[in-house]
């Protein structure tokens, strides 16, 4: 019986091969849209569980909330980590790490930049699995000035990975540090992405005060966290109360397999991923295969009218209802199998597109999981056969004999409402990806293009490696300014746009005079007396720092307006702060000589946070920031490599924009809009492919009726508008009902910016005109062709 149900399904897809070519190819692309996005979630989940212990790791977090602040940290205090295992038995293993260890390597004649470098113990292959190809785990970070490189730094420096074993490389300064360990790179996969680990020496401890270590914990076999974490407010007590006072603070413990997805922490040590957007693109996957359904049932129940017949004869003949139902899902089932095909070829195509999207490097490779990857699609494949083709089976099946032979089937086709209602829930879906595609563009303009409070345009970037350069660089600005390319140059402690800048905990005077006995977290950056110049940031009041001024050297500090509000002060200028200088708690007074109008350090996604500007010592003026010539881009950067070289011979500075370091902030949310677009075009596609045959089918049922119409006098015109406006008024339902659905949903996503784009009527407006004119362009072609047929062809048999 199954051979003679194939070999009959394989007749009809003959006789239809229109209907059937566009069932597979829309089923197709949804299957495609489906493998895509399972590749990308499976990614994004199995982040860091590659390390063999990884349900014993967890990172320590902390977050505070006082009176008139709060932050919530990734990085702790470098003496976290002993403190913690001379603290609690139930901790195996702890380690730190920096992420600060990074910049020029100089072997022999060769350098090489590398910045994603990392500092950390020699417990850290105790804890995560990266496997060695030479060296040994166990001894190789327990000496100090030693590093261990991954494969492909190795090599670059090197040549080949086995040779790298016992050489010496020198970072900036000259500082030596021996190779002794090369390990395999790093899977793309961990939040930990780095290109070597260098050793911190075994005494480093550090102070509370600074906050720029990650703190990791092995827990011992069997130890429940969230016990351990409830007998963290003691070690607050005993070690961190006389630093943060009077705050509602908290320790966590973070699992390492949730730090990708799951962290809402400032100041990450790697780019992070955001479930939302996981659930976000795995219901668009979903809602595109449904889509595709849809277009299968639809097209399915609508040719059922020529199939009548067909049913009533085999019922005449003795046929059972369940062997026509058998029938039905066997041909639904060989289609949805060669849809899976053609799904599979069009998401191998289309992986590295996907990949160029989404910034991933995935792969449709079974390797080890194949037999499994295999089973789990074929099942997934007649589950989508049976829910695509049960209910056309059981409506076909459910015709009476009779009726059916005659065609005579009256209310039984029934399946109009629920066609029409599919139709509008396509269009719906695509109204909402179109529009929401159209919102998250004009955000991601908006936040490039808006007001920073400076101006970021042609001013570049570029990290000074050497002290002895940094003691020079009121030379090297000057130098630089001496060639009308560069019209400005400063140096301050970090590249703002992409980096955590610092912060302190400050005693902040009160506007009636007095100093609390509370801390508050504000945010602090080091420049020099030319910053504000060089970036045009405004001076409110006060004055800019004086170069030659060994007191503001010393004591001095400019604040923004954000501080000078927060605490109300009705006259900043001389106002003083205090923190805590060295380990030992030692205070340092400064004060206030001037507020600057509110700019941005990071992304708009942060709000602007009180920050204070300190005047740079040497040591700390390791970033240049150079205001250049517009129109003479190429040539300024050849003018400050040839400068430069003067004060440096080795260096080959890498320059960085700030533009484009506030545009990568932004670059996870650009990548959403890339890939909602995408599949908002797929959506498109199917629902086209689907309003296609419907309109075909619409055509022909309607043949005879259009013959008539043309004898009567009908032009073309009034034909095409009688087999549009049926379609066109679903679409039109279809945009009421997508708009306020979109609505919410960029509403919700505009939350993850404190400062957006208002919703625009005309956003949603353009959605609806795309969806009607990819309609009617879609539904005309059809009716312009059974509009232009010979109606003696249609009445000949009449």
């Amino acid at each position: 019986m199954l051979f003679n149900y194939l070999k009959i399904s394989i007749r009809n897809f003959r006789k239809q091969r229109l209907f059937s070519g566009l069932n597979i190819l829309g089923l197709g692309i949804g299957i495609a849209a489906v493998w895509l996005m399972v590749l990308y979630v499976a990614d994004e989940l199995s982040y860091d569980r590659f390390h063999a212990k990884a349900d014993r790791i967890y990172r320590v977090t902390q977050e505070a909330e006082w009176a008139t602040g709060s932050f919530k940290l990734a990085p702790t205090s470098p003496p976290f980590a002993p403190a913690l295992q001379n603290e609690y038995p139930e901790i195996e293993k702890t380690v730190r790490i920096s992420a600060e260890g990074g910049g020029k390597i100089r072997f022999g004649e060769k350098q090489v930049d590398a910045h994603d470098i990392f500092f950390t113990d020699a417990t850290v292959f105790d804890i995560f699995s990266y496997p060695f190809l030479y060296g040994n785990p166990a001894t190789a970070l327990r000496e100090p000035q030693k590093i261990v490189l991954t494969k492909t730094l190795a090599t670059t420096i090197f040549g080949n990975a086995s040779k790298a074993m016992g050489q010496t490389v020198f970072f900036s300064n000259n500082f030596p540090n021996v190779v002794s360990g090369v390990i395999d790179d790093i899977p793309t996969n961990s939040h930990l992405v780095f290109s070597a680990l260098r050793s911190l020496p075994p005494d480093f401890t550090g102070g509370w005060q600074e906050g720029d270590m990650y703190t990791y914990l092995l827990l011992k076999e069997g130890t429940d966290a969230k016990k351990l974490e409830a007998k963290f407010p003691t070690f607050y007590t005993k070690y961190l109360q006389k630093y943060i006072a009077d705050t509602d603070y908290h320790m966590n413990l973070q699992p390492l397999t949730s730090i990708h997805l799951h962290s809402d922490l400032e100041f990450e040590i790697g780019a992070k991923g955001n479930i939302k957007t996981v659930y976000i693109f795995s219901a668009i996957a979903l809602l595109i295969l449904v889509i595709a359904c849809i277009n299968y049932m639809n097209l399915y129940t609508a040719r059922s009218l020529k199939r009548v017949r067909e049913v009533g004869v085999r019922k005449a003949i003795g046929s059972q209802r369940f062997q026509l139902i058998g029938q039905f899902l066997t041909e639904s089932f060989m289609m949805t199998i060669l849809a899976g095909f053609v799904g599979f070829l069009l998401a191998k195509a289309a992986l590295p597109f996907f990949n160029q999207l989404a910034e991933k490097s995935l792969s449709l490779d079974f390797h080890d999981n194949s037999i499994a990857t295999v089973a789990i699609g074929a099942a997934f494949l007649l589950l989508i056969g049976l829910l695509s083709g049960l209910y056309p089976a059981l409506m076909l099946s459910g015709y009476r004999p009779v009726v059916a032979l005659k065609g005579q089937l009256g209310s039984q086709t029934g399946g109009t409402g629920f066609r029409q209602s599919l139709v509008v829930f396509q269009f719906a879906a695509t109204v909402v990806m179109i529009a929401c595609s159209g919102i998250v563009y004009r955000q991601i303009r908006y936040v490039n293009h808006k007001d920073l409070g400076f101006n970021k345009d042609q001013v570049l970037t570029f990290h000074v490696d050497k002290n002895e350069v940094r003691t020079q660089v009121g030379a090297l600005k000057g130098k630089l300014e001496q060639n009308p390319v560069i019209e400005s140059a400063a140096a301050a402690s970090n590249p703002i746009g992409n980096n955590n800048i610092g912060s302190a905990a400050l005693f902040v005077e009160t506007n009636q005079g007095e100093i609390p006995s509370t801390t508050q977290m504000t945010q602090r950056f080091m420049a020099d007396a030319d910053y504000l110049r060089t970036m045009e940031i405004k001076l409110l009041q006060g004055r800019d720092f004086d170069k030659n001024s060994a007191a503001d050297l010393s004591g001095s500090v400019l604040v923004n307006e954000a501080l000078a509000q927060k605490q109300g002060w009705a006259n900043p200028i001389g106002k003083r702060l205090r923190y805590p200088a060295d380990k030992d708690g030692n205070m340092k007074e400064l004060t206030v000589v001037g507020v600057t109008k509110n700019f941005h350090i990071y992304s708009l996604q942060h709000k602007i946070e009180p920050l204070l500007i300190q005047l740079a010592p040497p040591q700390e003026q390791d970033n240049m920031y150079v205001r250049i010539n517009a129109a003479k881009t190429t040539e300024a950067l050849a003018y400050i490599r040839e400068v430069y070289k003067t004060f440096d011979a080795e260096a080959r500075p890498e320059f960085q924009f700030l533009d484009e370091n506030f545009a990568k902030q932004y670059q996870a949310e650009q990548r959403q809009g890339n890939v909602l677009l995408a599949f908002a075009i797929l959506a498109i596609l199917i629902a086209c492919l689907g309003l296609f045959g419907l309109a075909a089918f619409a055509a022909e049922a309607r043949t005879k009726e259009i013959g008539v119409r043309k004898v009567l006098g009908a032009s073309v015109q009034d034909v095409v508008l009688m087999l549009s406006k049926d379609f066109v008024k679903l679409v039109l339902v279809a945009i009421v009902i997508g708009t306020p659905v979109a609505i919410y949903a960029m509403n919700k996503w505009l939350q993850n910016f404190e400062y957006r784009e208002t919703l625009s009527w005309w956003v949603f407006a353009l959605a609806g005109i795309i969806a009607i004119v990819i309609a009617l362009a879609t539904v005309s072609s059809q009716a312009l062709k059974s509009a232009l047929t010979n109606p003696v062809k249609a009445l000949k048999a009449e």
